[in-house]
């Protein structure tokens, strides 16, 4: 797909269906020509044969006078082109009684012609001259006759002409009043979608505005309602994010606040347990960076569907008890980790997986007092499948069991783990657990269904 360049006029789509219009209107009004001149010239064809054909049966059903005068031509003006002039040439037993126009001579015509249509060219001064002949026999007392019917097929051609111009000059009046017709009919046509298109522009999808639903059309209901989904999800991702910020800014205030005290202090008293406290700060505020950046790596690297991976769970859970078993020991905390005989495979990406469970295992050892149990749990059922990291060290005021979309006051890592549910397909859940333990933290999948 081929992006504009910056500032490029992009063409409109009222400009882009008027030139369709036009386009067929050009086609329609050739059609028309051509029909017309085919029509014209083919009808001014029959009826002039079907003159001839007349003109030669009046001609054998009279008794002609040899001395017939010539006439004057009375077709001479292409103004008339409906008033054709025709000359008749007569044989008797054979020898040419009479010719209206003496044009047996320069025709070859002394004896008479074969019956029926024929076209025959005549050569004068001022060029060549074309005829249309009809050639007839007499009937009964009239047996002995013969008569030849000629017409100058230029006036033909001048009559199939006169006819053409006259079926189409109707037909090519009104198509220009068609085209004011529908340029009209596009403008007050896309008026709506102009409007809804500047509606759009004018939506302020950050500021909490929607579109409204009352529209005159049901073509653009499905529209709106897309657009307005779009805007909910915009909302509900930014609110997400300033909750986000809010939790990290307040994350951080207390160890910065407690290092900035904790520094001015020793500089007055640099004593070793002033020095511990300074750097314990530093840590906390450390490691609430590590994790912010851990979260922007994963989700960069794992963005392209082809980051997400069929996952043991068990297997990601050994891993990570298996690398926090020195810290576990140092703060006399028992990690252990029960899972089904089959393996749990699910398709996420293994790092933000990782991220999560290491979030929930760091959040169980550090929020807990030494001497307690930290499970990690693997299950599944044949609706869903998850892992949960439970602990019996009952948190100092905890409240009562909620669910973990309601994670605010939870600390920076739970609201970490949230993100990545999300973006993961799963849920984060809270919960007391099963005795002896206290609290729980699940993620839960839902598998397809077969």
């Amino acid at each position: 797909m081929t992006t504009p360049a910056p500032g490029a006029r992009l063409p409109t789509l009222w400009r882009y269906l008027w030139a369709w219009v036009v386009g067929a209107l050009l086609v329609v009004w050739t059609t028309l020509l051509l029909v017309a001149w085919y029509t014209g010239h083919h009808e001014a064809e029959e009826i002039t044969d079907g003159q001839l054909e007349a003109v030669a049966r009046l001609w054998l059903s009279v008794e002609p006078d040899k001395t017939l005068s010539i006439p004057e031509p009375i077709a001479s003006s292409r103004s008339r082109a409906y008033v054709q002039d025709v000359a008749v040439l007569h044989w008797v037993d054979g020898e040419l009684f009479t010719d209206t126009h003496n044009l047996a001579g320069s025709l070859g015509l002394s004896d008479p012609p074969a019956r029926g249509f024929s076209n025959r060219v005549q050569t004068t001064g001022n060029g060549e001259v074309r005829w249309r002949v009809y050639a007839a026999p007499g009937q009964d007392e009239h047996a002995a006759d013969f008569v030849a019917v000629l017409m100058d097929l230029d006036h033909r051609v001048d009559l199939g002409r006169d006819m053409a111009l006259k079926l189409a000059r109707p037909a090519l009046l009104v198509l220009p009043l068609v085209a004011l017709l529908l340029w009209w009919a596009l403008r007050r046509g896309l008026s709506p979608l102009v409007r809804l298109s500047r509606d759009v522009a004018a939506l302020d999808g950050l500021g909490g505005q929607r579109l409204d639903t009352a529209h005159r059309f049901h073509e653009f209901s499905s529209t709106v309602r897309a657009i307005n989904t779009l805007v909910d999800s915009l909302q509900m991702q930014a609110r997400r994010e300033r909750e986000f910020a809010s939790d990290v800014a307040h994350e951080l205030r207390t160890p910065l606040a407690a290092l900035s005290l904790q520094a001015s202090a020793a500089q007055h008293d640099p004593s070793p347990e002033r020095l511990a406290q300074l750097e314990a700060s530093a840590l906390r505020a450390g490691h609430i960076l590590s994790q912010l950046l851990e979260l922007a790596r994963a989700q960069r690297d794992g963005s392209g569907r082809e980051a997400w991976k069929d996952v043991a769970l068990g297997e990601a859970a050994a891993d990570l008890i298996a690398s926090h078993a020195q810290e576990g020991f140092e703060s006399r905390h028992e990690l252990s980790l029960e899972q089904p005989d089959a393996p749990v495979v699910l398709h996420v990406q293994p790092m933000l997986l990782e991220l999560a469970l290491r979030n929930l295992i760091e959040n169980a050892l550090r929020h807990t007092p030494a001497d307690t149990q930290v499970v990690v749990e693997v299950w599944q059922s044949a609706s869903e499948a998850g892992v949960s990291v439970s602990d019996d060290g009952q948190r100092p005021g905890a409240p009562a069991p909620v669910a973990a979309h309601s994670t605010s006051g939870l600390g920076l890592g739970l609201r970490l783990v949230q993100r990545i549910a999300e973006q993961l397909g799963a849920t984060l859940e809270r919960d007391t657990g099963e005795a002896p333990m206290t609290t729980r933290f699940t993620l839960r999948w839902p598998r397809p269904a077969p």
